[in-house]
This record gives C-alpha cells, structure tokens and sequence, in this order.
C-alpha cells in the first residue's frame, strides 16, 4: 500500500528556500508569484498487513520522531 506524508514548514516560519524560488521564478519571466513554499513529499510503500486502523497513528509516530521537525513543520498524511 502506497502512503504520503506531506511536510511543510509551519506558516510563521520563514522559507529561504521559498523567496529563492519565487525570485529566480520572476527572473525567467513568471511574474505575479507572490510567494513559494517549499516543503517534502516523502512516500511510502508499506505492506498490506500495515493497513490496519492504527496506521495513522504509526505514520504520525513515524513523522513526529523522524520525518518532520515538530518545532518548525507540519505535516500531512495523505492516502
């Protein structure tokens, strides 16, 4: 079973990587970006024994411990 868990930097954090992005967008002539987040898509396949209701829950764990930086990411978990 595929899984996805989004991870993005949390909205009051600022995003270097981000204002780099949207500037060098404007450069090649993509005007009117406001701004860009940049952030991770990490996904996994997992086997089908997994897929029991706690999976969420081991996806969270696996995120709050490794994944993300909880101080300053959130995450999603998708699918």
């Amino acid at each position: 079973m595929k899984v996805t868990v989004l991870v993005r930097l949390k909205s009051e954090v600022l995003d270097p990587q981000g204002d780099a992005v949207r500037r060098a967008l404007g450069k090649l002539g993509f005007e009117g970006v406001r701004s860009v987040r940049v952030g991770k898509l990490i996904e996994m396949d997992v086997e089908d024994g997994l897929a029991g209701p706690d999976l969420k829950a081991r996806l969270a764990k696996m995120a709050d411990e490794m994944l993300a930086n909880p101080v300053i990411e959130d995450y999603e978990i998708v699918g």
